[in-house]
């Protein structure tokens, strides 16, 4: 069963260049609803926590360092097969693999500055989403 949400997060990149509202934008033309959302710089402990599952990555400390660069957006976003339609509508990770009209291939600077973050799986989503958002947020989300 797949679930009507997903997490994404509006990266330091394209919130420092005043692409957060393009980027919504899009995404809500695509059909998402935004549910929860907030601004927040993480901290490194923060950023190394939420993408701990690359620590053994060759790119994990740089992709820590750009993190905590700037401030970010997570979001919690719905409609229906949340997760694949999000990842369909954002594009590969480097911008130059993804789809014309992707955020990626809109917004994106690099693979490594590529302007937004999806949730890959259904339990991946609600584990980040629980990472950004308290239970009493998710749930008047709903």
């Amino acid at each position: 069963m797949t679930s009507d949400r997903t997490l994404t997060i509006v990266k330091p990149d394209a919130f420092a260049r005043g692409l957060a509202g393009q980027i919504i934008g899009h995404l809500e033309r695509a059909g998402f609803r935004i549910a929860s959302a907030r601004v927040l710089h993480l901290s490194d402990a923060e950023a190394g926590a939420f993408y701990a599952v690359h620590r053994e990555r060759p790119f994990y400390g740089s992709l820590v360092a750009f993190m905590t660069s700037g401030p970010c957006m997570p979001l919690v976003l719905t409609r229906a097969d949340a997760v694949a339609t999000l990842r369909q509508v954002i594009g590969a990770t480097d911008p130059k693999e993804a789809a014309p009209g992707t955020v990626r291939k809109l917004f994106a600077e690099s693979k490594e500055r590529n302007a937004i973050h999806a949730s890959d799986s259904d339990d991946n989503a609600a584990r980040e989403e629980r990472f950004f958002f308290s239970e009493t947020e998710l749930l008047r989300a709903l």
